[in-house]
């Protein structure tokens, strides 16, 4: 959508340093823009980038409007401001309202009649699809479901039972919302089933990951709070509450009955042991494992960075020796007391 310099600078409440008759009509990275290109500048190790880049403009901060070779949006946020500007400039496809005639969908379900529901969807009994929503091919919508307007599911998308999600929420292919939770009892006869009856309440703006699992509680909800983000390749446990605005990166395992707090980052492949909280504004780094409880924000982290095999090979032997030195380091403090 072909637009000026100077009719973005308004809309998105920006400083223009160029020519404002300047037609943007897409957004690129600082080494793949062209004529017609908007891209956005906030690293300063990229500073090579900017000097080269063919952009019409650039989207960053006032102290660096002096190395931009072309013409500048100039903002406090760049990334952010990117993010809008980009949103704006690549509109999703405009709905398709109504039923498909392979879609299956029970007598007692409401569907907005702004919605798009899409080739081979189910939707079970006591569903409610609001307005605007739109299911994509294969999805599978379960009993007493319901999905908040302008919400959008991708193919393939599975809402088990008792789902509730909130307005203006993505899921991504292969999603599997409220399928039971890993609850099982030892006995003399091997494990029994413990029943999955509770369900999963998701807020507004929240976005899942392909392949990513949220299951349902065993007796209250799993929860998920407003804008919170998570990757693809997920892992939600029952009875989990997910803080406001926290964000997980892929493959990170949530254990049953976890509380996060709000605006944490879970880096990826991170492992939280169940039963335990995490406060608010805590941020955790790759391959961590969180196994008690965190009572104060800040960055946590944990893991071994991979090294060259022979280093590595020798440092697991002293860990081996750690025992026989601990008793040797003992009987000396003892002989000399």
């Amino acid at each position: 959508m072909p637009i000026s310099l100077g009719e973005l600078a308004t809309r998105f409440g920006c400083d223009l340093d160029g020519d404002p008759d300047i037609v943007i009509d897409n957004v690129a990275s600082l080494t793949q823009a062209g004529p017609r290109s908007l891209g956005f500048f906030s690293n300063s190790r990229l500073l090579e980038h900017l000097s080269r880049t063919g952009a019409a403009a650039v989207i960053l901060r006032a102290e660096h409007a002096t190395d931009s070779p072309c013409a500048s949006l100039i903002t406090t946020d760049p990334y952010a401001c990117f993010a809008r500007i980009a949103t704006f400039l690549n509109p999703l496809p405009a709905l398709q309202a109504g039923i498909h005639a392979s879609a299956v969908v029970h007598s007692s379900a409401t569907v907005a009649a702004s919605a798009e529901v899409a080739a081979n969807v189910v939707i079970e009994e006591n569903a409610v699809i609001g307005e605007a929503v739109y299911i994509a091919p294969g999805s599978y919508i379960g009993r007493d479901c319901r999905i908040g307007e302008h919400s959008r599911l991708l193919a393939n998308v599975t809402l088990a039972r008792n789902v509730s999600i909130g307005a203006r929420c993505i899921l991504h292919p292969g999603v599997v919302v409220g399928a039971d939770g890993f609850g099982n009892a030892p006995s003399a006869d091997g494990w029994l089933k413990v029943p999955q009856l509770g369900g999963v309440r998701i807020g507004d703006d929240v976005e899942i990951g392909a392949n990513s699992t949220v299951d349902c509680g065993a007796f209250d909800d799993t929860v998920l709070g407003d804008g919170v983000r998570i990757d693809n390749l997920c892992m939600v446990g029952h009875n989990s509450v997910i803080g406001d605005h926290t964000a997980m990166a892929s493959m990170v395992g949530v254990a049953g009955s976890v509380k996060i707090g709000r605006h944490c980052l879970i880096a990826g492949q991170v492992g939280i042991a169940g039963h335990i909280e995490i406060c608010d504004g805590v941020m955790i780094n790759g391959q961590g494992m969180v196994t008690k409880n965190i009572n104060k924000p800040g960055v946590y982290a944990s893991s071994f960075p991979v090294e060259d095999v022979r280093t590595w090979n020798r440092r697991v032997a002293r860990f081996r020796r750690m025992d026989s030195f601990h008793e040797r380091i003992k009987a000396l403090e003892e002989n000399d007391s």
